[in-house]
């Protein structure tokens, strides 16, 4: 099994070799605007467009989907459909576990397809308001059994 690799530093700049997917959460609001995506839009425009096009077409667009975004030879972003709005409520924390592990299975298929190893800052815990003491063995039971590297950044 692949362990996680914790790092100091910006998931917008990945630092291992060869092909790399970038991961983050996204609502199912079709808000994007606040919190890592801002560091995504800073970098590349794409994935913002193709996230706010595939919630207009409303193409498979809900909790649980994935869509693959390639920004630069070697990088992909992968904006994955893991949070219920962007409020907290009555239901709780907009984070769907559920939702991120079905997410993160997809990636899985995907990363091994194109032997990517998985870059990401602790998903589902800003705005989402998810507890990475949840998210981490969802990662460990979706990614790295699977032989998925995975690279976790926290910002300085």
């Amino acid at each position: 099994m692949t362990q996680i690799i914790y790092l100091k530093g910006d998931a917008t700049n990945p630092i291992a070799k060869g092909n790399k997917i970038i991961a983050h959460i996204c609502n199912d609001a079709g808000g994007w605007g606040k919190g890592f995506v801002l560091a995504i839009s800073r970098k590349w425009k794409q994935p913002e467009k193709e996230y706010r096009k595939w919630y207009r077409d409303k193409n498979n667009f809900k909790l649980g989907e994935v869509q693959l975004v390639p920004v630069l030879n070697y990088i992909s972003v992968c904006n994955m459909i893991g949070q219920k709005g962007t409020k907290t409520g009555s239901k709780g924390a907009p984070i769907r576990y559920e939702a991120v592990e079905s997410c993160l299975e997809k990636l899985a298929e995907i990363a091994k397809e194109q032997q990517a190893s998985i870059h990401m800052p602790r998903i589902g815990c800003g705005l989402a308001g998810g507890k990475w003491e949840l998210i981490e063995p969802i990662i460990r039971k979706t990614l790295t059994v699977k032989g998925v590297a995975v690279y976790i950044y926290d910002f300085d």
